[in-house]
């Protein structure tokens, strides 16, 4: 028995989720998504709650069940609060800024790197050496932020690069004499 599937999926007050043949389509605030469902999943609505069981007892059709309820209900959280990621700069000289619909990062190479933001995403630059990556696709918003964070992944020896704000770097000793 999935332990996740289980549970229905509770719709928040200004959420509509609606069933258009196999796809699940989640309405709020923030925007709108789709899941497309697969053949060994069903999916129903009813009382402000979605409910997603098998349609066989086979491994697929158990392994899909939890997975379509953890869908929907990232779907369901990111169109009613949405995700963020934030994510922090560290060196001499690295910073970032927004210019128009582009992110400009200064990360030490002889040149600045411009990241144009993808639709549905929205960059804040807090300060120079703060990043927040906000919007309603989970996928998307992590997507987007490891992106950014593969110009300049953090260092060992002293830390610098791109990082998330809860990103523990285990540092090196450096050389002896």
């Amino acid at each position: 028995m999935s332990r996740v599937g289980k549970y229905p999926v509770p719709v928040p007050a200004g959420v509509q989720v609606a069933l258009q043949g196999r796809t699940v389509v989640a309405k709020g605030k923030l925007g709108e998504l789709k899941l497309d469902l697969t053949d060994e999943v069903e999916v129903k609505i009813e009382g402000g709650q979605v409910a997603v069981s098998p349609k066989g007892e086979d491994r697929r059709a158990r392994t899909m069940w939890g997975t379509t309820r953890s869908l929907i209900q990232g779907m369901v959280t990111g169109v009613s609060t949405g995700f963020s990621k934030s994510m922090e700069i560290t060196g001499t000289g690295y910073r970032a800024a927004m210019q128009g619909n582009d992110l400009v990062l200064n990360l030490g190479y002889s040149h600045e790197i411009r990241y144009p933001v993808p639709k549905g995403i929205k960059i804040t630059v807090e300060r120079p050496t703060a990043i927040k990556v906000e919007g309603a696709d989970k996928r998307q918003v992590g997507q987007v932020a490891a992106e950014i964070r593969a110009y300049r992944g953090p260092e060992p020896y002293k830390g610098k690069g791109v990082r998330y704000d809860n990103e523990v770097i285990l540092r090196k000793e450096g050389k002896k004499k």
